[in-house]
């Protein structure tokens, strides 16, 4: 049985940060840390004491994530940043509510001795003998240890204490993963049991030694389970200080989210009463899975379970019929065509989602240039006479004094100049458009006009199509891009508001010009005549984008998510040389552009270089961070191939900054993911000048010093399907709606499905329903509840060997 893990994380804002410059002000940036790794960096807000970032993860995470860190910096251009604040949540306080955290928490102070990282490996043992009882504590490393030099390393020593008695290891130089291999015995001394203390100190030839973190065991584990093992270093216990909101505050929504996912045979029946659901009518369904869903959910949780099941039926290969089963029920029920799909209901975000995973390389390929352009150029263009700033217009036009109409005029040339090729692209990109989507369109066009034959509303079958493609879409991506992964970082403030009206502009699109030239931004009026040109082409568009061939489900059962041949990730890094030997470190990274797919991560000298070298993505074992401290470079990673011989390769790439790191690692991780014989430790270091600059060993094939983090990945559309885990969260929402169901078809009733029967009870909930279709329901209310019977009993009798197996003990190698 496997454990779900996930993390989802929004930095909101800040407020009442103190001022770092001499300005008055500061230039803050957030740093997400999960147990001492950077998850993630958000932008820098120049200038600002309450900054905006409004940036969102879902991190998936390992089974012993302990502790969550957000850092506050002052981002300076020469010398370090310096540190505002930070704020640390233990995963028992972010499991406290399970609606997850959502409020403000005051930074406070960041105390050298609170900041530690690490395990360390211990084996203990109690003797006796004639003497009386003695403790044998056998300490043999330790690794990830906080670096407190400044070059990047430590000088480690422990110290272990038990009752009045201490004694010392020796001191390792120049080392985070200290290999000590040293016993050290300790006599037991008359008074009450004593607790056992390890502490790690870095030694330090000037000044008082500085504290790198600790263990303690009580008596009562030393007597009956002694400690065996990796085990996590703590700080030294201390009550925490409240800075009183002196350092300011930050607005956090975190949410953890655990499940025990059974083997997948435990599914099978849920999956299938799923899978039966969406081929049955649609409209007269009221207790399937999918009906007491739509009934049940509301929210974020909604959009997570639409994200589920659009996942789980794309691997079945029916997201064709799941899609039409939910928008059948939406415009079954919708008597105002005016308000179809405009609410966030599971149909609206099922589709919404299906957009995302699969349409995602196609929003890329449409998108991306012009958004890259806007970035790059960054012009100023404002149409509302309330925002524009007239002193910028000295750099636009030359012909005389600042007015709103030189503005105008150049704005509006700027805008179209931008909107043209987006239209030019949208228009001539249905051979483009994934299958599965125009499928998804043709049903969903269908099924509106059978609902809305009449002439008036001849435009509602298109607008129902442009209203997901272009309002949810194409305008969310255009005025957010970094959140549709087209941009690493937010935009500045000018470029921000260019992106707005941009995605006005296709948004408007969107709406076929129904509400052109109403509402309160009649500034945009210049625009209009482009506008209504390219809403006639768009309906040309709509017309051929359902012009498909609908007999079958494209891609057939068992449907990748992204197909292996796809590139998920592309761009420059440096790589280094193999074996530079001689060569300065900055000289023996060479720029290389990469490609990484399901198959395949290659590499030429550009993007349009047909010479490139490649290695398999079957053949990874393991994608780690690398130290700075060995190649005195930041954001280094490391890719450990296997050769069909069996030998180990190690490929060394700098990425630019820590944002695109992990999403390097997590592309990479996730590509590698299915791959057997993964690495479970490896070195986070290089090995030069004959040694591990990590650990010190000499031997090139030493076992690794630090465990290797495949789990960490980032959410995003790309994520492998799951259809367990899937299936998992789809059970728990049901789970929630169980006695609702039971109450509404079963209650009170012996299943007696006679007329005689029926017309008897009646019930409000039913009211008007024939007797067979509502014995019919009834059936298949018991059979759904008798499904979820089954799996709660599963896990209940997965529970006690879970919970032998996650027992307090030591850490995992």
């Amino acid at each position: 049985m496997a454990k779900s893990s996930s993390l989802n994380v929004r930095v909101v804002e800040g407020r009442a940060l103190p001022a770092k410059d001499v300005s008055g002000s500061s230039d803050p940036y957030c740093i997400v840390k999960v147990d001492d790794e950077v998850v993630a960096r958000t932008a820098t807000i120049w200038r600002s004491l309450s900054p905006f970032w409004g940036e969102e993860y879902t991190v998936h995470l390992p089974l012993d994530f302990h502790h969550l860190a957000f850092y506050v910096l002052d981002e300076d251009t020469v010398g370090h940043d310096d540190i505002i604040g930070k704020i640390s949540l233990s995963r028992e306080a972010i499991t406290a509510d399970p609606r997850g955290i959502d409020n403000w928490i005051n930074l406070s102070h960041v105390d050298p001795d609170a900041e530690v990282q690490g395990e360390i490996c211990l084996a203990v043992q109690m003797l006796e003998d004639v003497r009386g009882r003695c403790l044998r504590c056998h300490v043999l490393q330790a690794r990830d240890l906080a670096p407190r030099d400044i070059s990047g390393t430590s000088d480690p020593f422990a110290r272990v204490f038990w009752g009045s008695q201490s004694l010392e290891t020796s001191t390792i130089k120049k080392t985070r993963f200290p290999h000590w291999d040293e016993v050290l015995e300790l006599r037991e001394m008359p008074g009450p049991p004593s607790p056992l203390r390890v502490e790690l100190w870095d030694w330090d030839m000037v000044g008082k030694n500085d504290f790198l973190g600790m263990v303690e065991f009580p008596p009562q584990v030393l007597q009956q389970n002694p400690p065996n093992g990796w085990f996590h270093l703590l700080p030294f216990p201390r009550a925490e200080e409240d800075s009183g909101g002196s350092l300011g505050a930050l607005r956090l929504k975190v949410r953890l989210t655990e499940d025990r996912v059974l083997p997948s045979q435990y599914y099978q029946p849920l999956r299938e009463l799923l899978m039966e659901s969406v081929l049955g009518p649609a409209e007269e369904d009221a207790a399937s899975p999918l009906a007491v869903l739509e009934e049940l959910t509301s929210g974020d949780c909604r959009q997570e379970l639409a994200t589920k099941l659009v996942k789980l039926f794309l691997g079945q290969g029916l997201a064709g019929p799941f899609l039409d089963y939910l928008t059948r029920r939406e415009v079954a029920r919708t008597t105002d065509p005016n308000t179809l799909f405009r609410s966030n209901s599971l149909a609206s975000k099922s589709m919404e989602q299906f957009l995302k995973l699969v349409g995602m390389p196609y929003l890329h390929e449409v998108l991306r240039p012009v958004i890259n352009r806007v970035f790059e150029e960054k012009k100023y263009m404002e149409l509302d006479p309330c925002k524009m700033d007239l002193g910028r217009t000295r750099r636009i036009s030359f012909k005389g004094a600042p007015s709103e109409e030189h503005v105008r005029e150049a704005s509006l040339g700027l805008l179209t100049g931008y909107l043209e090729p987006i239209v030019d692209t949208i228009v001539g990109s249905v051979g483009r458009c994934p299958p599965a989507i125009r499928l998804a369109f043709k049903q969903l066009r269908q099924c509106v006009e059978e609902r809305f034959p009449q002439a008036e509303h001849k435009d509602v079958k298109n607008l129902a199509i442009s209203g997901f493609l272009f309002l949810r879409f194409f305008a969310p991506a255009i005025l957010t891009p970094k959140l549709f992964d087209l941009r690493d970082q937010h935009a500045d403030p000018q470029t921000r508001r260019s992106l707005l009206l941009l995605a006005k502009a296709v948004q408007s699109i969107g709406n076929l010009g129904q509400q052109l030239g109403q509402g309160k931004e009649l500034w945009m009026a210049p625009l209009h005549p482009f506008l209504l040109q390219s809403i006639s082409r768009v309906r040309d568009f709509l017309d051929q984008l359902v012009d498909v061939d609908g007999k079958e489900e494209p891609g057939g059962p068992a449907r990748a998510l992204v197909p292996p041949s796809v590139t998920v990730r592309e761009g420059y890094l440096l790589k280094r040389k193999e074996e530079p030997a001689g060569l300065a470190t900055r000289f023996a990274f060479k720029k290389r552009y990469f490609r990484l797919s399901g198959e395949m991560l290659s590499y030429s000298r550009s993007p349009e270089c047909q010479t490139r070298s490649s290695m398999p993505v079957s053949h990874i074992r393991a994608v780690e961070r690398v130290d700075e401290g060995a190649f005195q470079l930041p954001h280094v990673m490391q890719v450990v191939t296997q050769d069909g011989a069996g030998a180990l390769h190690t490929t060394y790439l700098q990425c630019k900054n820590v944002n695109e790191l992990n999403q390097w690692l997590s592309a990479l991780r996730k590509a590698s993911a299915p791959n057997p014989d993964k690495l479970a430790a490896w070195h986070p270091g290089a090995f030069r000048s004959a040694h591990w600059t990590c650990c010190l060993q000499a031997e090139r094939s030493a076992a690794g010093c630090s465990r290797t983090h495949s789990a960490v990945t980032l959410g995003d559309w790309s994520d492998p399907l799951d259809p367990d885990a899937e299936t998992q969260m789809v059970y728990r929402q049901l789970l929630l709606g169980r006695d609702r169901l039971r109450m509404k078809f079963l209650e009170d009733s012996t299943l007696d499905t006679t007329p005689e029967a029926d017309t008897e009870k009646g019930s409000s909930a039913t009211e008007g329903a024939c007797p067979a279709a509502l014995a019919h329901q009834r059936e298949a209310a018991a059979r759904l509840l008798e499904v979820l019977a089954d799996l709660n009993q599963a896990h209940e009798e997965f529970q006690p060997q879970e919970q032998r197996k996650v027992a307090p003990g030591p850490l995992r190698p």
